[in-house]
Formats: structure tokens, C-alpha cells, sequence
């Protein structure tokens, strides 16, 4: 991560957030789903970012970005209390801000979180005034290497809202 990336995280983690849902949107689209809504909640207590409806599916989805050498990410157990709730954690090129591929954490669709309990607390991302990062006992460090490797945004709509149904993708192409 260079030096602008991290002294304009806050903007640069909006405009991935804004370029991952303008892509997902876009597949939706012309897979020919017109039954979408994107849902924010107004605080950052529930364990997701955003919750994406397609059809009858409703995902409740942490978005994290995999950048720099962060391998383990900080997972709410309040996600794992949730519906359909998943992570998704999104590669970005650091020159350009082109994403992909995507790591998946979740179950099929109906299928809750799988359980990741027996891994670590993780700690605060800063430090308190003692210099010290406590552990933050609601949320537990998951390790890439439990995310599923997703190389494309219809891969990954198809882990979110299952596959692609072929009337659908017809009927947006007539």
C-alpha cells in the first residue's frame, strides 16, 4: 500500500466500495435481474457494511480489501447472528484501483456463516492510550486462507444469490 493509499484510506476505501457495487449492479443487470436494492445500515454495530436483496435473497455482507500484507481479517460475531450474512474481501490494485479477484467467507444462500469460533480474538486496529491493542471479544481473526478464491464479480454474484437462471438471462436480452 503506498503512502497515498494509507493517508487517504477513508476516501479510497469509499471508492472501492462504490466501484465494487457499480460492478455488481452492472452483472445483476445484465443478467437481467431488475430486482435489486442496496441497503446501508446507519451505524457500524451489526457486523455488515451493506445488504444486498436480489429476488428473495437478502445477503448481509462485510466488505474488507485486501491490500498490503493483511492475511487475517476481523470478523463480527454479530454477522454470524445474522441471515445469510457473509465476507467478502476484495483484491485492489493499489496503482489503479482495479479489484478483483474476491475472497468469500459464507454459505450458499439460506446457509449461515460457517462457524469460526475456534479462532482468535482480534485485536483493536489501534492503540489505546496505554499503547496497548485490546482484544475485541465479539470479533475473531479469520485467515485468508478460509475464504473461498472468487476470480470473477459473476463468480462471486453466483456464491451471493446462487446461479445465473437462463430465462432470466434470456428475457434481459430480448
Amino acid at each position: 500500500m503506498s503512502e497515498q493509499d494509507f493517508t487517504h484510506s477513508t476516501l479510497r476505501e469509499h471508492i472501492v466500495e462504490h466501484v465494487f457495487l457499480g460492478d455488481l449492479l452492472r452483472v445483476l443487470w445484465n443478467r437481467g435481474d431488475r430486482n435489486i436494492e442496496v441497503l446501508r445500515p446507519e451505524f457500524d454495530t451489526c457486523g455488515y457494511d451493506i445488504v444486498l436483496r436480489s429476488g428473495r435473497i437478502e445477503r448481509y455482507v462485510q466488505l474488507k480489501t485486501l491490500a498490503g500484507k493483511n492475511r487475517e481479517f476481523a470478523i463480527g460475531q454479530a454477522l454470524a447472528d445474522k441471515p445469510n450474512g457473509c465476507a467478502v474481501c476484495i483484491s485492489v490494485r493499489s496503482e489503479d484501483l482495479q479489484l478483483g479477484p474476491f475472497y468469500w467467507f459464507g454459505g450458499a444462500p439460506g446457509e449461515t456463516l460457517p462457524n469460526f469460533s475456534e479462532y482468535p480474538n482480534a485485536r483493536r486496529a489501534t492503540h489505546n492510550a496505554e499503547g496497548d491493542r485490546p482484544l475485541r471479544k465479539n470479533y475473531r481473526e479469520i485467515p485468508l486462507s478460509r475464504f473461498d478464491k472468487v476470480q470473477t464479480m459473476e463468480e462471486l454474484i453466483s456464491k451471493l444469490f446462487g446461479p445465473v437462471d437462463p430465462l432470466m438471462t434470456s428475457i434481459a436480452r430480448a
